[in-house]
């Protein structure tokens, strides 16, 4: 936080010499001036002024995606900080990772919310990690130098196997192994999911679960509920996790590739800002950040309100 130095208060006494009015005052205003230089950067900003440079370096940068659950994170991240004294400077709805991650190792942009799968992949493309502590800690050794990650929430937002609780409670569900036991099961999905490894092959190879697939698109959800398929790859953010009563099945033998929401930070400002942000990803569950989606899709509430609600419970 900037801090304004205090006005400069030093004065030179008047010389006893008896000499007339007019050379005393300029003796006077002379030495003012040389004590001055000798005090002070000429190139420093003015006594008593901020000093526009600190500000700048001491403001926290916090970007976001051109997403509504990561513009949230975002805004709690900013109001966390700034309930702690911190000055915060918002840049949200950037874009992609081509187009925020340079301003992020460049400096210009210090702290944002990734997610920690996704983020290794794309600076490790050919990553084997899959557990969410896996993952973690081969992204720390991805990151380049400069970045480094804070503690990673348990919340997630990535692939999962996903139910309606009518069928998890029909078939007692908690798991993915446990539709090895179940007959007749369709997965649905994008049409590109018949070929990925967390796909129909996956799923045998992985937990002996044999499924049908059904290419559903954007209709997955709605084919779910309806019935007409009785797994579907669904998000796990899916604020339709929520409203429309679904389940998503554990992974506990890492079939997908883990993506929990962590903190992405300048190492420069890390260890300045970790206790804030740390608490902040403490709190910060599956269930949360599913419902925090809710009263942003639903409830149309603003990013900033639903901060504020969150930071208050």
């Amino acid at each position: 936080m900037t801090r304004i130095p205090p006005p400069n208060t030093t004065g030179v006494p008047v010389s006893t010499l008896r000499r007339t009015f007019s050379i005393a005052a300029l003796a006077a205003a002379s030495a003012l001036v040389l004590a001055g230089c000798a005090s002070a950067d000429p190139l420093a900003a003015p006594s008593g002024a901020p000093d526009d440079t600190a500000a700048a370096d001491d403001t926290i940068v916090i970007g976001s995606q051109a997403y509504y659950s990561n513009e949230i994170i975002a805004e709690i991240y900013a109001q966390a900080l700034e309930a702690e004294g911190f000055t915060v400077e918002r840049k949200f709805s950037i874009g992609q990772r081509d187009a925020y991650l340079p301003s992020l190792e460049s400096g210009e942009i210090d702290l944002f919310p990734e997610y920690t799968g996704n983020l290794l992949q794309f600076y490790s493309p050919d990553t084997e990690a899959r557990s969410a502590d896996d993952v973690y800690a081969e992204l720390e050794e991805a990151l380049p130098e400069g970045l480094t990650v804070l503690e990673q929430s348990t919340a997630t937002d990535q692939d999962s196997i996903t139910v309606t609780q009518a069928f998890a409670d029909e078939h007692g569900l908690k798991s993915i192994g446990d539709l090895a036991d179940v007959d007749g099961v369709v997965l649905g999905g994008p049409a590109e999911l018949e070929e990925r490894p967390y796909g129909p092959k996956g799923l045998k190879d992985v937990y002996g679960v044999t499924v049908d697939f059904q290419a559903t698109g954007d209709t997955t959800v709605e084919d779910l509920i309806a019935g007409t398929i009785q797994v579907a790859n669904v998000y796990t953010a899916d604020p339709r996790l929520k409203t429309e009563g679904l389940v998503s099945l554990a992974d506990p033998e890492s079939l997908f590739l883990a993506s929990n929401v962590v903190p992405l930070v300048n190492a420069d400002v890390a260890d300045e800002i970790a206790d804030v942000i740390d608490a902040v990803s403490e709190k910060l569950t599956p269930e949360i950040l599913v419902d925090l989606n809710v009263q942003s899709t639903v409830d149309q509430k603003s990013s900033a309100d639903i901060a504020e609600a969150f930071l208050a419970e």
